[in-house]
């Protein structure tokens, strides 16, 4: 008898979308919005509990944020589901980026990680 091996996996894309009506150029305030698409790509349904993300501003200034769920949302992922959602950040230069992971938890008890890869938040430049 041949067993499937579990496997403990999500994907993570990120699309990310600059704000100009709620960004404040002479202030130094740019707004990005940023959004995001897990999928469970593994074979064992997980739940999302938790998110630590690691922004960086292009003059090296960094923030951590951790919390719980995502927009107030902890959503159970069987095998092939994905969940979506938009989210937002302000950064002090009009370029930075962000990486992070996700917080998951099997149901079977075992805890992983969804990497969210390095992405870009880029003003993007104004032609005259």
């Amino acid at each position: 008898m041949m067993t499937t091996a579990k496997r403990y996996e999500c994907t993570v894309t990120v699309e990310v979308e600059f704000i100009p009506d709620q960004s404040d150029v002479a202030r130094n305030r740019y707004t990005f919005a940023y959004h995001i698409k897990i999928i469970n790509t593994g074979n064992v349904a997980a739940q999302l509990i938790s998110r630590h993300w690691i922004i960086v501003e292009a003059d090296g200034e960094q923030q951590e944020v951790k919390g719980l769920g995502v927009v107030g949302a902890q959503p159970l992922l069987n095998p092939g589901d994905a969940f979506e959602y938009t989210s937002g950040t302000v950064l002090n230069t009009p370029m930075g980026e962000m990486r992070g992971t996700y917080q998951m938890v099997a149901d079977d008890g075992v805890q992983f990680d969804a990497i969210i890869e390095t992405f870009v938040l880029n003003m993007p430049r104004v032609l005259h």
